[in-house]
């Protein structure tokens, strides 16, 4: 198994950042993807990777929330994270994206500057972690202009229709606890029309832990909780999906060579 979306620099977690991994490893995970979220938890994300080589791996981009905190920093920041990311240890850009749930910037400047960051990431040939909140109509076009890139739209908790208009622009999706939750059958029908190939497994620690551990601290552990849901849903043995999503996630996160191996 491979969480492909979890944030151990968050304070929730960091203190427990050993006996978490720990705990990961005894569930069966091969690797966990940490996201760093802005240069200051990007170097986090750095030191967290070099504590557990080759099982943590990382992403850094600016999301919504650090876009808004950053202001008028906002380019300079840019500038710092993209001068981290040309230094290497990272296996991904972002999280980064639209957020229209919360007060944050204007949507044309959280477009403009989510835009700029795509760019970047294809210049430099890396997948890239979108998160989407209340804007998918907007994403869809964001990305539509943007054919370059390639990635995830992590946290899917959308339906169908968002679903296949994901796929037709050649993105992965990732399922996380929320396709647990009793109140999420569309994203359960998303799950299932899925194809394989593109399908992806997350715990977005600390939040949205899984049935039958919802309201708990999540961890990366959980994601087995996900997984067996995600196998039952689409009548596939647990073994054959563990086996699929992993590879999804090696293929598209350029994943070591050694984490082939079952």
């Amino acid at each position: 198994m491979i969480d492909t979306h979890c944030h151990l620099t968050h304070a929730k977690l960091i203190g427990e950042q050993a006996e978490i991994v720990e705990r990961a490893r005894d569930a069966g995970l091969r690797a966990c993807i940490t996201i760093g979220t802005g240069p200051e938890d990007a170097r986090a994300v750095l030191e967290s990777i070099g504590r557990h080589p080759g099982f943590l791996y990382g992403t850094a981009g600016l999301d919504p929330f650090t876009s808004h905190r950053a202001g008028d920093r906002f380019d300079a920041e840019l500038e710092e994270l993209a001068g981290l990311i040309d230094a290497g240890g990272f296996c991904a850009w972002g999280e980064i994206g639209l957020d229209y749930h919360y007060d944050l910037d204007p949507r044309p400047r959280q477009r403009e500057r989510f835009a700029r960051q795509l760019e970047l990431a294809a210049e430099r040939d890396l997948p890239v972690v979108i998160h989407v909140r209340e804007a998918h109509d907007d994403m869809i076009d964001v990305l539509s202009a943007h054919p370059r890139n390639r990635g995830v739209i992590h946290s899917f908790t959308a339906g169908p229709p968002e679903a296949e208009r994901y796929l037709e622009l050649g993105w992965h999706l990732a399922f996380n606890g929320v396709l647990t939750f009793k109140n999420a059958a569309a994203v359960r029908d998303a799950a299932v029309l899925t194809p394989a190939d593109r399908l992806l497994v997350e715990t977005d620690s600390p939040y949205l832990a899984p049935v039958p551990k919802r309201g708990k601290r999540c961890e990366p552990a959980y994601v087995a909780y996900t997984l067996a849901a995600l196998a039952e849903l689409r009548n596939v043995p647990l073994k054959d999906l563990d086996r699929q999503t992993s590879a999804n996630a090696r293929s598209l996160f350029g994943l070591a060579d050694a984490l082939e191996t079952a």
